[in-house]
């Protein structure tokens, strides 16, 4: 599995049109093939930042769904409403590849 972890900052004069925004994109972004799930957080303690993951088979699923025209688009849109993004890919660690659960 891999992991397409991003993190941004609502801008401040974007709020009121930002969560219908984010609704239409997300589909457009989940309607594009590779994801295997995804989940969004907010920070408890804010109002404005956010930290989303994706989930994907493979490293070669997500090259392929990032390199799609939809979330390409959706990547230059989305600079209108977010501030400070932040990207990271993460695989699974060599020590503990699998979930464990208590």
């Amino acid at each position: 599995m891999v992991i397409y972890l991003q993190q941004w900052n609502i801008r401040p004069e974007k709020a009121t049109e930002y969560p219908k925004w984010s609704q239409g994109a997300l589909k457009r972004l989940l309607g594009v093939p590779g994801v295997v799930e995804f989940r969004a957080y907010r920070m408890v303690a804010g109002e404005r930042e956010v930290s989303v993951t994706y989930q994907f088979k493979d490293l070669a699923a997500w090259a392929s769904w990032r390199a799609h025209d939809d979330v390409n688009a959706v990547w230059e849109e989305s600079r209108a409403y977010l501030d400070d993004m932040r990207v990271e890919l993460w695989g699974p660690s060599p020590i503990v590849p699998d979930p464990l659960k208590p």
